[in-house]
């Protein structure tokens, strides 16, 4: 079937079924999903098993521009002000969860580096939704002001932790369990993919200052990433961290900086579009019925690790009860980066990648049909919005 046929099969079913959605209040990336079900080779086959072989480039696409859109967050005025109460608490509420989820899947028996991956995988969040409750309800209070700097950072901490976990489940499937391939495997990739992306970040700070338009700034945005996915590909090293960390450098050193992310922001929604969709039509549905006790274990061992870790976190920086009690209700919405996170683990891993990509979108569904409601829940118990709304 046409390539071209098909990604406009894949807009257009995404576009319909975001009406659907609307309707019955859930994120657009579960629309997203379950449209790329249907026009997948396992339902309508609009979308056939050829022409998501050839399609990959666009989820390698998306991927470098979600990262890139993570380490804009970290600007160094944005962080003063953040203070260091969100950051303990986002370090021990997305750690608790790779440590649980990881303890849990090995205890029960599962292949290590299936439970190394997930483990890595149940740090991130999704703060659109997160985002989308907090605006529509005008949420605002103690909980609130601590949620939105948390959810910024939790993917940052969740790509560090998945680079190195990445390297260490590598190494179990590959039966190459050597003080070289858990350790300064992972360590050397984490750092060169920091440095190049740096390198990058300092050479796209200098670019815009000769170029003054939106659209000639977008056009080296867009070339910054293209690079860093080109050069992570060729060299093996993690495009997330390094597209994060051209943007990281970038915010800091550029000009104009806030103008370049809403450009970059507005360009990319048809992109993110198609890798949703796409992630969806890759969906074996006859792994599904594998997923069984480890997709229950991930859901049931992240949700706990995002609950108890936001509480001892809040404990130890004495902050509000509110907080204590609620944080870790909101921090359950889960889509892009992790969805991202597993399709990198389905080329590092072809043995396991698609049982663990079959866990995190089926979670993902979950936690987009459950996690927004819960957030809302959670702010209206604080107080944050009114209970009628």
């Amino acid at each position: 079937m046409n390539v071209l046929f098909s990604l406009a099969c894949a807009m257009a079913f995404g576009l319909l079924l975001t009406r659907a959605a609307k309707l019955v209040r859930l994120p657009n990336v579960t629309a997203y999903l379950i449209a790329g079900l249907l026009i997948g080779p396992y339902c309508l086959g609009l979308m056939p098993r050829d022409t998501l072989g050839t399609v990959d480039v666009i989820s390698s696409i998306a991927l470098g521009f979600i990262a890139f859109s993570i380490g804009g967050e970290f600007k160094i005025s944005n962080m003063k002000l953040i203070g260091a109460k969100s950051i303990i608490i986002t370090f021990f509420q997305a750690l608790a969860a790779v440590l649980l989820v990881d303890a849990t899947l090995l205890l029960l028996g599962f292949d290590p580096s299936v439970a190394l991956t997930l483990g890595a995988i149940a740090a991130a969040t999704a703060p659109a939704a997160t985002l989308m409750v907090v605006r529509q309800y005008k949420a605002n209070g103690p909980l609130t002001r601590t949620l939105l700097p948390v959810v910024a950072m939790d993917d940052a901490v969740g790509l560090a932790v998945f680079a190195v976990s990445i390297g260490l489940a590598k190494a179990f499937a590959g039966g190459n369990v050597t003080v070289t391939a858990m350790l300064l495997d992972p360590l050397r990739e984490i750092v060169l993919s920091l440095l190049v992306g740096g390198v990058i970040g300092v050479l796209l700070s200098v670019g815009v200052r000769f170029f003054h338009s939106r659209a000639n700034r977008l056009s080296l945005c867009v070339c910054a990433v293209l690079l860093g996915i080109a050069l992570s590909q060729m060299w093996n090293l993690s495009s997330l961290l390094l597209c994060m960390m051209i943007s990281a450098v970038y915010c800091n050193l550029g000009a104009d900086t806030n103008r370049v992310f809403e450009g970059t922001d507005r360009w990319t929604p048809p992109l993110l579009m198609l890798f949703f969709v796409i992630s969806g039509a890759e969906l074996d549905l006859a792994v599904l019925p594998t997923v069984g006790l480890l997709g229950v274990a991930y859901l049931v061992a992240r949700s706990l690790g995002k609950y108890f870790g936001s509480y001892l976190g809040a404990l130890v920086t004495r902050a509000d009860e509110n907080i204590r009690k609620y944080l870790g209700i909101t921090l359950l919405p889960q889509a892009g980066v992790a969805i991202g996170m597993a399709q990198v683990a389905m080329s590092a891993l072809p043995g396991q990648g698609p049982q663990i990509r079959a866990v995190v979108l089926c979670a993902t569904l979950v936690y987009e049909l459950v996690g927004p409601l819960m957030t809302k829940k959670a702010l209206q118990a604080a107080g944050e919005i009114e209970k009628g709304a």
